[in-house]
């Protein structure tokens, strides 16, 4: 495996982690958006997301989005596309298939993947949003100004796969994932859903991998999203 940080945007402190695979064959990637409120990135749900994909044959690529004092929504979307033109630009180096490139976004990064599933002419194959911030309920909390993008849906959106916890507090289920999940279902969007009854928000992948950086926080039920998940993208390799 090799490991390379490339500079975006210097202005905002952009960054793009890439996770290569030794391989000789082009393999299908993932851009993985961490969460967090726009605050430095925990390795929960970044650095060992992205190596657990590269175990699963995904060239993996963490996004570093404006955070902190550079926070801002709008941008964040901005750099997404940013991140996903440079991959396709540079496929043939990095050894990923262009036209199966996914996204994953938790939290905070998960309203932001699902915002570029949304876009006309976005280039994600698929997307997987982990209990996921839909609406602006935590822009006051967070320090941003965002957008309900549940009404951003439309039939172009991509195959979606989306996981979170009944118990989730801080983006509860009845304000985020189920309007959304309407959202796809009126407009025919491909999609999958699993809410848990035990977990809750920041778990990532539930597992004692994730754990150890995540105040011991696992749950072997949630942990089963992923697998699950790897199912479900079987239709897309």
């Amino acid at each position: 495996m090799d490991f390379k940080q490339v500079v975006l945007d210097e202005t905002n402190d952009t960054k793009l982690d890439i996770y290569n695979s030794a391989t000789d064959v082009d393999l299908p990637g993932i851009v993985i958006l961490p969460g967090g409120s726009y605050k430095p990135f925990k390795q929960r749900d970044s650095e060992r997301v992205a190596l657990t994909f590269l175990t699963q044959s995904y060239q993996a690529f963490v996004l570093e989005y404006p955070i902190n004092e550079k926070k801002n929504y709008q941008v964040a979307k901005q750099s997404i596309t940013t991140a996903f033109d440079y991959i396709i630009k540079h496929a043939n180096d990095l050894k990923v298939n262009p036209q199966n490139i996914g996204i994953i976004g938790f939290s905070a990064g998960g309203q932001l993947a699902a915002a570029y599933s949304c876009e006309a002419n976005n280039h994600a194959r698929f997307a997987i949003l982990g209990y996921p911030v839909i609406n602006q309920a935590l822009d006051e909390k967070i320090g941003i100004q965002s957008e309900d993008v549940s009404k951003l849906v439309t039939t172009d959106t991509a195959p979606t796969f989306i996981f979170g916890a009944r118990e989730d507090g801080l983006a509860p289920y009845v304000d985020h994932i189920q309007p959304y999940t309407t959202a796809l279902f009126e407009n025919e969007v491909p999609f999958e859903l699993h809410v848990f009854g035990s977990g809750g928000h920041g778990f990532s992948l539930g597992n004692q991998y994730t754990a150890i950086v995540n105040r011991d926080r696992a749950d072997k039920h949630f942990a089963k999203w992923f697998p699950l998940c790897l199912e479900w993208l079987k239709q897309f390799k």
